[in-house]
């Protein structure tokens, strides 16, 4: 695989078994350009500070296509708005495509993620081509907030039956579907 592919975890990391752990295993497998960023302190996540971490990643990997699971969607949202308004200069080049896998609500209030919130929906995403996947019974956004936020972002959306966050613990693993995706 020619594209570099930047893999973005949400809280509380993507180590094995989740499938962004074993997606980065099989691009780099066939010596495919991986990029799986450890965000500092999964447990207790900084917007500023990761967004500090994923522009320094974004300047030095330059990736083709973004695969954000989680808080890293809004992480990314957050992105796109200093973009928008030109923040500290910021320049990123649009990526080809934008995976993002079940991003939390726009109106999360856990403690740990505080720092993330609020967060305007962008009008840009950066991206030549955006999908939502979320799950029907995800625990951290329901299908109508899923809906609204396709709708805002006008990208478009894959529904998982009964997948849960679409993390280890709801069974994905191995999830060969993304692979299939970014390959084709």
């Amino acid at each position: 695989m020619s594209k570099k592919i930047l893999l973005l975890a949400g809280w509380g990391g993507s180590d094995f078994p989740h499938w962004q752990s074993w997606l980065a295993g099989e691009i780099a497998k066939d010596y495919g350009k991986v990029s799986f960023l450890k965000f500092s302190d999964f447990e207790f996540p900084n917007k500023n500070t990761w967004k500090e971490e994923l522009i320094k990643e974004i300047d030095d990997f330059k990736p083709d296509i973004v695969i954000c699971h989680s808080i890293a969607n809004i992480l990314w949202f957050h992105i796109c708005n200093d973009l928008q308004k030109h923040y500290k200069g910021l320049h990123i080049k649009p990526i080809e495509k934008l995976y993002l896998v079940v991003p939390p609500s726009l109106n999360c209030d856990i403690e740990e993620l505080s720092s993330f919130y609020p967060c305007e929906i962008p009008t840009n995403l950066y991206a030549k081509e955006s999908i939502l996947i979320t799950s029907t019974d995800d625990p951290y956004m329901t299908q109508d907030e899923a809906h609204e936020l396709k709708d805002a972002l006008h990208v478009e959306m894959k529904i998982l039956e009964n997948a849960g966050h679409i993390n280890a613990d709801s069974g994905f693993g191995e999830w060969p579907w993304i692979l299939d995706a970014i390959e084709n």
